[in-house]
């Protein structure tokens, strides 16, 4: 999708210089862009894994490039491109120049930026000062939702708000199927859109959202990645993604070319700590709310019908319906005619669903910020600093700068290098499937029939058991931890 963009917009801006442009990505045929990069192209806008096939099947010569850019750098380490773009970038001329975009600069940017490029000057986009007493573009709100609730919980946020075209994000592929299937069968127009969409199925998804067809497009991080669509106004996090880098990315879609944004998370008493981990690190406040009642919807309905009735009225073409006003004023009291023509008009906006209450959970995290915290007295037997309880207390877990479980177990994968895997693809199954951040997942070994890959041990079950219904490459794998 990113590269399909980027291609069009060169394309507009190098119209008059004649630039002839390509789009080389994977999920589409080979052949056009062998084709077009035989006859010869000024401009190549390529995704990693189908550059590096080009380059070994000769097809794709960088011997006279004298620029290459790269573009999301950070989400493309955190998809597993890190070896990739190494071996890409070991086959172009020591002479280019060298440009690197990112959202974020972790460590592992800048050690890529030393390696590759050569005196950089590092610009930083400064963020937009928000003046005193102006409210940022972007208003983020969080609700705290038991997982039970969460799909009727985001069914009442969406009634309340009415948005014409919101973005939600998962954080699998099941997740997304589902979740569509269950909007759509509450009357919202949906579409799905993930990794495992071949690119025409994702075209379709596309053209249906930005044209305003569809109202809701529900996608994984990977899948909306390089999404550039200006009039989103919501975001919903329907699940809080593990990382701030990948909020950012995430509420960057609403917001943008000067408009407003709402972006809305759905947060999990266990994932709360998340919450308060991306306030801290953004240094941007997320307002908690309470979830709207179903008086509340019954009221904002009401009103939608009202301020609809004064359009009816202002605009005076209701002629043809006066005929049956008239017969029942004749027995009946007009107000009384207008209020049992208001409740077919709420009936008919609210279908036959019964709505309900979704229970209210206590925010015991705010709470606790509101309480004044008691000097903590020092034990007189014991040195200062020193932990309570000496050796023999509640072992406490420890965990490196990466916030990484220092106990890590290895998983096996049947399948290696002949099937044609690579650590991108084995990064993404599990930071897509198993709804992990990718920063997470430790070292990866592909041998010729099998795969290990290295991850926290309390997590290792759970995603055998996610990847026990997932295809790698197309194919069914079999994942089980590994014995030495």
């Amino acid at each position: 999708e990113l590269a399909m963009q980027v291609c069009e917009a060169v394309e507009r801006y190098g119209k008059e210089q004649q630039v002839a442009i390509l789009a080389v990505y994977g999920g589409a045929a080979i052949r056009p862009q062998l084709l077009a990069l035989k006859r010869g192209v000024d401009v190549i806008v390529a995704t990693p894994g189908r550059a590096l096939d080009h380059i070994r099947r000769k097809t794709l010569q960088l011997k006279d490039l004298q620029m290459v850019v790269l573009d999301e750098a950070d989400e493309m380490l955190n998809m597993g491109f890190a070896e990739d773009l190494d071996a890409i970038l070991q086959q172009t001329p020591k002479g280019r120049q060298t440009a690197l975009f990112s959202a974020t600069m972790p460590s592992r940017i800048a050690a890529i930026a030393r390696r590759h490029l050569q005196d950089p000057v590092e610009i930083q986009i400064a963020k937009e000062p928000v003046k005193a007493g102006v409210a940022p573009r972007v208003h983020q709100t969080a609700y705290l939702v038991a997982r039970q609730h969460k799909v009727s919980a985001l069914a009442r946020i969406l009634d309340m708000a009415s948005p014409k075209s919101t973005l939600v994000f998962c954080r699998t592929r099941l997740e997304v199927d589902e979740l569509t299937s269950m909007l759509n069968s509450r009357g919202y127009r949906g579409e799905g859109l993930h990794g495992g969409m071949n690119q025409a199925q994702r075209d379709r998804v596309m053209q249906s959202f930005r044209s305003g067809q569809t109202e809701l497009l529900v996608a994984t991080d990977v899948a909306a990645r390089g999404l550039d669509i200006p009039h989103v106004s919501h975001v919903m996090n329907y699940d809080v993604p593990s990382s701030p880098e990948s909020y950012i990315h995430r509420i960057g879609r609403t917001g943008r070319a000067g408009r407003g944004g709402e972006a809305v998370s759905l947060v999990e008493p266990r994932e709360r700590w998340l919450l308060q981990n991306i306030e801290r690190l953004t240094k941007s406040k997320i307002e908690m709310a309470t979830l709207p009642t179903v008086a509340d919807l019954q009221v904002k309905r009401l009103e939608r019908i009202g301020a609809s009735i004064q359009d009816i009225l202002t605009a005076n073409q209701f002629d043809t319906f006066r005929t049956v006003v008239n017969t029942l004023t004749e027995t009946f009291d007009p107000a009384d005619v207008a209020a049992a023509a208001i409740q077919l008009a709420y009936g008919s906006k609210a279908g036959e669903r019964m709505e309900e209450e979704i229970p209210a959970i206590r925010d015991r995290a705010q709470e606790a910020a509101q309480v004044p915290r008691r000097p903590r007295r020092e034990s007189p037997d014991r040195p200062r600093g020193a932990k309570p309880g000496g050796d023999s207390g509640r072992p406490i877990d420890k965990r490196d700068r990466g916030g990484r479980s220092t106990k890590m177990a290895c998983l096996h994968f049947g399948a290696g290098r002949t099937a044609g895997i690579r650590p991108g693809d084995l990064v993404g199954a599990i930071a897509n499937e198993a709804g992990l951040n990718s920063n997470v997942i430790g070292p990866i070994k592909i041998a010729d029939q099998f795969s290990l890959v290295q991850v926290p041990e309390e997590l290792a079950n759970g995603i055998i058991k996610v990847l026990g219904r997932t295809r790698i490459k197309g194919k069914k794998v079999t994942v089980r931890l590994h014995r030495e």
